[in-house]
C-alpha cells in the first residue's frame, strides 16, 4: 500500500461494553475514570425476540450499537468489522467435529463473519449492502478505507460497526493485546465540519500493541471520544495516523 489518506465526518456514534453503557460512562472510560468489566449483555430490545435469541454475545453487542447509531435510517450500506468474530462458536463447532458429533447448521450459520450483518438486515427488512471485514491488527483502518470507498462511489452515509471480545481460552496464548469486550459504531459521511483524517505510510518499528495496551478498536475509540489531536499506530509494517482536521 502506498502512502495515502482518507477524510470523513461522523454524523452519529454509539458504543456499548459491559459496565460502560451510556455516553457519560464512555467519556469517563476515555478519561480513565471507569473500566470495562462484568458479564452484562445488551438488552437489544430493538430486535424481535425470535432473532434476538439467535444472536451470540458478540453479535448482540454489535447489533445494539448498529441500532443505536442508525436509528430509523434506511438503505445505508453497512460494514461490520471484527478482528476475531464469533470465535467461541467456531471453537464449539470444531470441538463437536473432533468428537465426531453432528454439526448444527444453525450454529454454523451464526459462526460466520457476516452473521451480525445478516441478522441486522433480516430484522430490519433492509436490503442495503452489507459486508464483513477482518484484517488483523489493522482491521479498523481497512474498514474505514472501505467505508470511504463507498462514500466515494456515491453513498451519502455508511454505517461502520467495530466489535470484538477476548479469544476463547483455547486461543488465549495468541492474544497480543489486552482484549476486552466492546462494540462501537460510526455513521460516516463525506467530510464536512468536524473531519477525521486517516493517513498511512510504510513503517518499520515496534508492533502497535502489547499485552498491556488497549486493543486497536478501543485505542481508536478512545482517540475519538477524547478528541485527541492525533493517534499513531504501527501495525503490519504500516504507520497509521488518525487525526482531526483543524
Amino acid at each position: 500500500m502506498a502512502n495515502g489518506g482518507i477524510r470523513f465526518s461522523i454524523a452519529a456514534h454509539a458504543a456499548w461494553a459491559p459496565g460502560v453503557e451510556t455516553p457519560e460512562a464512555w467519556l469517563d472510560w476515555a478519561a480513565g475514570r471507569r473500566e470495562i468489566g462484568g458479564d452484562a449483555e445488551p438488552a437489544l430490545r430493538a430486535m424481535t425476540p425470535m432473532l434476538r435469541r439467535r444472536a451470540g454475545v458478540l453479535d448482540r453487542m454489535a447489533l445494539e450499537v448498529a441500532y443505536g447509531c442508525l436509528g430509523d435510517r434506511r438503505d445505508v450500506p453497512e460494514i461490520f468489522c471484527s478482528r476475531h468474530g464469533e470465535a467461541s462458536r467456531s471453537v464449539d463447532l470444531l470441538t463437536d467435529l473432533a468428537k465426531e458429533l453432528p454439526l448444527s447448521p444453525t450454529m454454523f450459520g451464526l459462526s460466520v463473519h457476516n452473521a451480525a450483518g445478516g441478522l441486522f438486515s433480516i430484522a430490519r427488512g433492509d436490503h442495503a449492502g452489507s459486508s464483513a471485514l477482518a484484517a488483523g491488527s489493522s482491521s479498523v483502518e481497512h474498514a474505514a478505507i472501505e467505508a470511504c470507498g463507498l462514500l466515494a462511489d456515491g453513498a451519502s452515509e455508511v454505517l461502520l460497526v467495530v466489535y470484538d471480545r477476548p479469544l476463547p481460552e483455547l486461543y488465549a496464548a495468541y492474544q497480543d493485546c489486552h482484549e476486552q469486550p466492546f462494540a462501537w459504531a460510526w455513521l460516516m459521511q463525506p467530510p464536512a465540519g468536524n473531519v477525521v483524517s486517516l493517513s498511512w505510510s510504510k513503517a518499520e518499528g515496534r508492533p502497535a500493541m502489547s499485552n498491556e495496551g488497549y486493543s486497536p478498536g478501543l485505542e481508536i475509540l478512545r482517540f475519538y471520544l477524547r478528541r485527541d489531536r492525533s493517534l499513531d499506530r504501527i501495525s503490519q509494517r504500516r504507520r497509521w495516523r488518525w487525526s482531526w482536521d483543524a
